[in-house]
């Protein structure tokens, strides 16, 4: 028998919901109830949630050279005591209005890696931090099409400063048990891969 979580999405009630920041990403203030595992409903509760948009991961595979694609970049969020703010990362970016998660995985590749890839095979959907932050994030691995540019890359308008990585999926995988991946849309890539390298070899080798 298949499972199924015991409630969904008729067993909570927003009471309030306002917009308390609004810039380039947003925050709101829900006052809400749900129902309780043990019957009835929670106290109402006030919870602030991080709406920054739904996003899309990519991780590109070259069947040419049995490697993956990666990028570093700085990341604000990673200022923490003597850590290094640069992330090795897959590629990623913002679903735009009217825009499908498999063209944002297009238009990114190019954008950040200077690469194009053909076919792509879903990874997972996953919710990075749900209990703050609305995110959505699809992941995708990607077989790449042609020579890999490399070199620096991304849209100077939005800050972006990107440095190109081709690593060799052992390498990549040796990153992985060496604990040097703290990014999450990354670390559930790799682990994807790893686990179907076998398949992905033999629909792109």
């Amino acid at each position: 028998m298949a499972f199924e979580l015991s409630f969904g999405a008729e067993d909570v009630r927003v009471l309030k919901d306002e917009t308390v920041f609004q810039g380039y990403f947003s925050v709101r203030r829900v006052t809400l109830q749900y129902r309780a595992f043990e019957g009835g409903w929670v106290e109402p509760q006030v919870r602030e949630i991080f709406e920054r948009g739904d996003a899309v991961g990519l991780l590109p595979y070259d069947p040419a050279t049995d490697s993956v694609v990666l990028i570093e970049q700085f990341r604000p969020g990673a200022m923490r005591d003597q850590q290094s703010p640069w992330m090795l990362e897959v590629i990623a970016g913002i679903v735009e209005r009217d825009e499908s998660e498999t063209e944002v995985a297009h238009r990114e590749a190019l954008e950040e890696a200077g690469c194009e890839v053909t076919d792509l095979l879903p990874i997972a959907t996953v919710l990075p931090s749900a209990g703050a932050c609305s995110e959505r994030v699809t992941l995708f691995c990607g077989c790449v099409s042609g020579a890999i540019a490399g070199g620096v890359h991304g849209l100077a308008h939005e800050g972006e400063n990107i440095l190109v990585h081709s690593l060799p999926v052992e390498a990549a995988f040796d990153l992985l048990d060496r604990d040097c991946i703290p990014n999450g849309h990354t670390l559930i890539s790799l682990l994807w891969l790893r686990n179907h390298l076998d398949k992905v070899r033999a629909r792109w080798g």
